[in-house]
């Protein structure tokens, strides 16, 4: 299944800013191409709404809410078109957006109402870029208009109003403006341009370029776009500040460090929410990142594991007679050996716990096990996907050693053909990543004489080009691409909810009739509820 953007306005002329008939289609043309739609579409549109208006049963109420019954992913939805109308749905989000008024001391003390326009969530007022972005996330309108105001006797501002902005009261002298939110927003550059066909998938691929240990390099994530474009899928390296864009793809990879309270568990349950394919889902995240968990889960599945012990402040001192040095102590949500140190005595143990505690009421104490590396088994959809043997760094008890000022030394990596890794870590490694889900996953084992033990399993483990991929190569990529392809392609175009519509006798176009006509006769499976009081 393909996507593609549409634009719906009221009348052509409104959209005065490209020649783009091809994508820009009337209302009541948008309302009125519901029986063939319906029909046999395969493709899975994304919808911008630029009616002028929204009120509750106008054609601009309506497209939205044809839109989504279609199955496609139209901005504004009707939850948002309602919240837009009513004040009282609105105070927890203006509240949130009061907070992020800036001080506006330019602004003469005489001046007590100030209104300003918001297109996509851009501003070109630097002071306002963080009110306007976050507008445009909570309310999701294409066109804002933002009323502030200055209550009496009082020196700060207050939201007195956020409404729909209609089209033609775009200021030409904003249209550069405009057109470049718009770019943004669809990634597409609207002008006239030969037809092309939509590619099989958009995907995004959330990274953070400031990150000192990303698990996957920016040199890899081009090549996974070069390797994606080979399969017909379009991708885009996202960052943290284009959440409001998310629903504009069509499946999300996250390749940057994941944490519970972190944006990528946000955009993780934002994708999770709109029925997008992502790696990693919140799931995972939540269970791989917490180690207590992890050592809970394998323990209850009888997979083996260093010996595990939790401890809190409380329970701290019955532990001076029962441990056997060293120790190995973790933070439980930490990452990257960050958080991990190592214990040779009791004295060591109480400092190490003690700064541990700041952090986290419980801290994970494990049997200290030395090996020259540890074994990595990279897994997708509950299969082995690559192996590597990931070395201690030299004269290290660890592969990662962290140096002061946030620098690092990574031991070496060794990439293994499947078929040269024991059997018993590929099975310890299937057994452990299936209890988390079907992602991508990476399993750490330390084998030993006693046998051989899961250390920990990863949300977003490492894949970098000419380390992890150097056995399979492109393959990796090809398979992770295939993974997130054919979940996306599986799921369909989505039926959409059962809506409730009431259409009064004075506002019934003979469009939206025929509309509703049209789809009752050709698609049996939905269900309208039409009342004419």
């Amino acid at each position: 299944m393909a996507s593609d953007h549409v634009i719906v306005v009221e009348r052509l002329a409104d959209f005065r800013w490209a020649d783009a008939a091809t994508r820009v289609v009337t209302a009541e043309a948008f309302i009125s191409d519901c029986k063939t739609e319906l029909e046999g579409r395969k493709r899975q549109r994304k919808v911008i709404n630029l009616c002028r208006s929204y009120d509750y049963l106008s054609l601009g109420y309506y497209c939205s809410l044809l839109a989504e019954a279609r199955g496609d992913r139209v901005t504004p939805t009707v939850e948002t078109i309602l919240d837009l109308e009513h004040r009282r749905t609105q105070q927890a989000s203006v509240a949130r957006l009061e907070r992020l008024i800036p001080v506006l001391g330019t602004v003469p003390r005489s001046v007590n109402t100030l209104s300003f326009h918001v297109f996509f969530g851009h501003i070109e007022d630097p002071e306002l870029a963080n009110l306007a972005r976050k507008a445009f996330e909570l309310f999701r309108c294409p066109l804002l208009e933002i009323t502030l105001e200055r209550p009496e006797g009082l020196d700060g501002w207050k939201i007195a109003g956020v409404g729909a902005l209609d089209p033609r009261e775009v200021d030409a002298s904003r249209d550069a403006l405009f057109m470049g939110a718009l770019e943004e927003f669809t990634r597409r550059r609207w002008r006239p341009a030969l037809i092309q066909s939509a590619p099989r998938m958009d995907l995004a691929i959330l990274h953070d370029p400031s990150d000192p240990l990303p698990p996957s390099n920016l040199a890899t994530l081009q090549h996974i776009a070069e390797v994606a474009q080979s399969m017909d899928i379009a991708v885009e390296l996202i960052r943290k500040k284009d959440y409001s864009r998310l629903t504009q793809f069509d499946a999300l990879f996250i390749r940057e460090t994941t944490a519970v309270a972190h944006h990528t568990f946000k955009f993780a349950k934002k994708a999770e929410a709109e029925g997008m394919p992502v790696i990693d889902d919140p799931a995972s995240i939540l269970r791989c990142t917490n180690k207590a968990f992890l050592a809970e889960l394998l323990r209850e599945h009888d997979i083996a594991t260093p010996r595990t012990r939790l401890v809190s402040k409380r329970t701290m001192a019955k532990f001076e007679d029962t441990l056997s040095y060293p120790v190995v102590l973790k933070v439980p949500d930490g990452s990257f050996s960050r958080d991990v140190r190592k214990a040779q005595d009791f004295r060591q143990f109480q400092d190490i716990a003690t700064a541990m505690f700041k952090e986290s009421e419980i801290v994970l104490v494990q049997d200290y096990m030395y090996t020259a590396f540890d074994w990595r088994i990279g897994m997708l959809a509950g299969e082995p996907l690559f192996a590597a043997r990931y070395h201690m760094v030299r004269d290290h008890w660890q592969i990662i050693k962290h140096v002061g000022g946030g620098a690092s030394t990574e031991g070496r990596t060794e990439a293994v053909a499947l078929p040269d890794v024991p059997p018993l870590v590929i099975e310890t490694a299937t057994q452990a990543a299936r209890l988390i889900g079907d992602g991508f996953y990476g399993v750490d084992l330390k084998q030993t004489e006693a046998g051989v033990f899961v250390i920990e399993i990863n949300d977003n483990p490492n894949l970098d080009v000419g380390a992890e991929d150097k056995v399979l190569g492109d393959e990796v990529y090809r398979r992770l691409l295939g993974h997130l392809l054919a979940k996306f392609e599986k799921r369909g175009a989505p039926i959409g909810r059962v809506l409730p519509i009431a259409i009064g006798s004075a506002t019934r176009p003979a469009a939206i009739l025929a509309a509703f006509n049209g789809a009752s006769e050709e698609a049996g499976a939905r269900t309208w509820n039409i009342s004419t009081d």
